[in-house]
């Protein structure tokens, strides 16, 4: 009797420390929520490692309102922007979404939400599109309007 309680008793144990370990091994990081754990795997792509922003966010205030979609690789992001600025380098820089150099035609981008793209060190480049379209100006001569979409594409 004794012993058929003891066996009981060491299964139990067993079993328990067997579950405690295989549930510490589901969480990416202690306490992790599922949605964090989630977005750890997706966010394998070294570019967003460093990127301020993972998910969709608004920022600023103002009376117009812009869509910037950010794409890197597999992953890409939207930012709302409120601003009252006319023109879209304004507006970025205004979100401090952006960081650059001061060219001839305004900002060259360099940086995206904490994303680099040199071209000097590896031909990457901030493509600018509106509504699918490539944008030909800059973005001190892209003027903005409320309701307008944008995507700023890491491009190789």
């Amino acid at each position: 009797m004794k012993t058929k309680v003891l066996s009981l008793v060491l299964a139990l144990v067993m079993c328990l420390s067997l579950t405690t370990a295989l549930c510490g091994c589901n969480n990416a990081d202690k306490g992790a929520t599922a949605s964090q754990v989630e977005t750890v795997m997706t966010t394998e792509d070294p570019r967003w490692k460093n990127a301020t922003y993972t998910e969709d966010v608004t920022l600023g205030e103002g009376a117009i309102t812009i869509d910037v979609e950010i794409k890197a690789g597999e992953k890409a992001i939207t930012v709302t922007i409120n601003t009252d600025a006319e023109n879209l380098e304004d507006a970025l820089l205004g979100a401090e979404l952006v960081e650059g150099e001061d060219g001839a035609y305004g900002l060259y981008i360099k940086t995206v939400n904490g994303i680099l793209a040199d071209y000097d060190v590896d031909q990457s480049y901030w493509a600018m599109y509106k509504d699918g379209e490539y944008l030909t100006n800059s973005a001190k001569e892209t003027a903005i309007t409320s309701g307008d979409h944008y995507e700023l594409i890491y491009t190789k």
